[in-house]
């Protein structure tokens, strides 16, 4: 992992609070690829829409910030690493630390993780003559690509900036739902309420939030530049697909641009949402007849929703635009317990690689046996299904053996406040009541929390965790509950911390 110093860096300390926008569209340029995101290899057919890199820079007094949301499913340390090599030899005077790279968790863009990686996370097919038979461009490739164009995503956000102001509110979009679900034994699932499992349903494990931060970016003549929409859920509507795309974020960009000036860059961030889905766990049949009577498809009515919450916010924001507003931005390396591992654990996970390994080697040998299956469309899922899955469970033996020297995780945390605003980052799919509990502790009017911003996986709460299934296991997460409450806690402090030095902050309105 690459880490450079704030040394490194030759920002000027400008009094002026500056802006800087940029987009440019990260779409492997050459296929297919892997697409990243489900327990089987799927290898890109096609491209739906574009997938794009949405950097913005801040700058005041010395400090400065640029966050980069990027169509992904999460940022892996191989991408992040290879962006920030990029920043160094271009020495643009950003430090590349104070860079955030977070994904918005599209589960149709490609694999962004090493060949070589051995992430619990990369599901995609790691077995030498079953991968080299499907032809895919290599992920280092892509990867190499991916970090070119975010790095120049990111000069022409710092080199585009100029005097500006900001604003921000709230508002609420439905557009997340919980996707866990408990039934009569107290036992947790992840989708699946039909029937006849339906008859044991209970309720719906926790909370769901609704709430939509936006902070809008305005010229010195008022004019809106460009929106930060911070939004707790993933972009994953379509997330079983074989077309690259960005999912629901595609149809909003194109709605927000419709409705609110076809020039402004639009940045999504994904709040704590890591058991948040926008599919309907109920009233399914309701929901899709509504659709078909208002003529739209899921992703674009999600994008009218959010658009509608944006547009009730954008009347009362603008009379408040803060030209010099002070920018603090802390970065921390916060070390949490891993998720402690039993040996029954590690015994049962065993169990499972080697029965994962027989079904792997029996269908290797219809394959052999069989050679026109390969000629069938899709041929290597259930292959590809079974390795995932062995891979799964061997990473759980790995992590036993890793913690009795290594019992905790290193989390690249960022901190930051921008006026009134606080601003908080984690690697994780963190579960929404992790992300509650920091809103409600926050000294800040409002904070936006984002999630996705490294490489991490599901971070469950205590609740989850006593009804398990997938998401809330141990196989699941590296980090588990008590991690989630230290990461919780050392965010707010350091929240606090920073509000505590300068409790007040000069406002200047239009």
């Amino acid at each position: 992992m690459i880490t450079p110093t704030v040394e490194e860096a030759t920002s000027r300390d400008s009094k002026e609070f500056l802006i800087g926008w940029s987009e440019i569209e990260i779409t492997p340029d050459k296929q297919p690829v892997l697409i990243f995101g489900q327990f089987y290899a799927r290898l890109s057919e096609g491209v739906a829409d574009p997938l794009m890199a949405t950097g913005c820079a801040f700058e005041s007094q010395g400090d400065q910030v640029v966050f980069v949301t990027c169509d992904l499913i999460m940022i892996s340390l191989e991408l992040a690493d290879a962006v920030r090599a990029n920043l160094m030899k271009k020495r643009l005077g950003i430090d590349p630390l104070k860079v955030i790279l977070n994904a918005t968790h599209t589960h149709t863009g490609p694999d962004i993780f090493s060949a070589t990686s051995n992430h619990p996370s990369d599901k995609s097919i790691r077995s030498g003559p079953i991968e080299a038979s499907l032809g895919q461009v290599p992920s280092d490739d892509y990867i190499a690509y991916a970090a070119g164009r975010i790095a120049e995503c990111i000069e022409k956000a710092w080199n585009s900036r100029t005097a500006g102001g900001i604003a921000y509110g709230l508002d609420y979009a439905v557009v997340g739902r919980n996707r866990r679900w408990v039934d009569a034994d107290n036992q947790s699932t992840m989708y699946g309420l039909t029937a006849p499992v339906s008859e044991t349903f209970r309720h719906v494990e926790g909370y769901e939030d609704h709430s939509l931060n936006l902070l809008a970016t305005y010229d010195l003549g008022g004019a809106l530049t460009g929106l930060i929409v911070n939004l707790p859920c993933p972009s994953q509507e379509g997330e079983d697909g074989y077309l690259l795309s960005a999912d629901f974020w595609h149809e909003t960009r194109r709605e927000l641009r419709l409705r609110f000036g076809p020039e402004i860059f639009i940045l999504p961030q994904v709040s704590a949402a890591g058991e948040m889905t926008s599919h309907p766990i109920f009233e399914t049949k309701a929901i899709q007849r509504m659709l078909e009577l208002k003529g739209v498809s899921a992703k674009q009515e999600i994008a009218d929703r959010i658009a509608d919450a944006v547009g009730r916010i954008l009347p009362s924001i603008a009379r408040t635009i803060d030209r010099s507003p002070e920018l603090t931005h802390r970065v921390e390396i916060m070390e949490l317990p891993a998720n402690e591992l039993t040996q029954a654990g590690a015994d049962e996970a065993r169990i499972m690689v080697d029965r994962y390994r027989m079904q792997c080697s029996g269908l290797k040998l219809q394959l052999e046996a069989n050679p026109k299956y390969r000629e069938e469309p899709r041929w290597y899922r259930a292959i590809s299904q079974c390795i995932a899955a062995m891979c799964w469970h061997q990473d759980v033996i790995n992590r036993f053996e890793r913690q009795k020297t290594k019992p905790t995780y290193p989390e690249e945390v960022h901190i930051l406040r921008l006026g009134d605003i606080g601003f908080a980052t984690n690697s994780f799919e963190c579960y929404l009541d992790f992300g509650v509990q920091i809103k409600v502790r926050s000294p800040a009017t409002q904070t936006f929390l984002i999630q996705l911003a490294g490489q991490g996986t599901y971070l469950p709460s205590p609740r989850s965790v006593v009804g398990g299934g997938y998401g809330s296991q141990a196989a699941s997460n590296p980090v588990g509950p008590e991690g989630g409450q230290v990461l919780a806690e050392k965010t707010i402090q350091s929240l606090r911390t920073i509000w505590e030095a300068k409790p007040s902050l000069k406002k200047q309105s239009a």
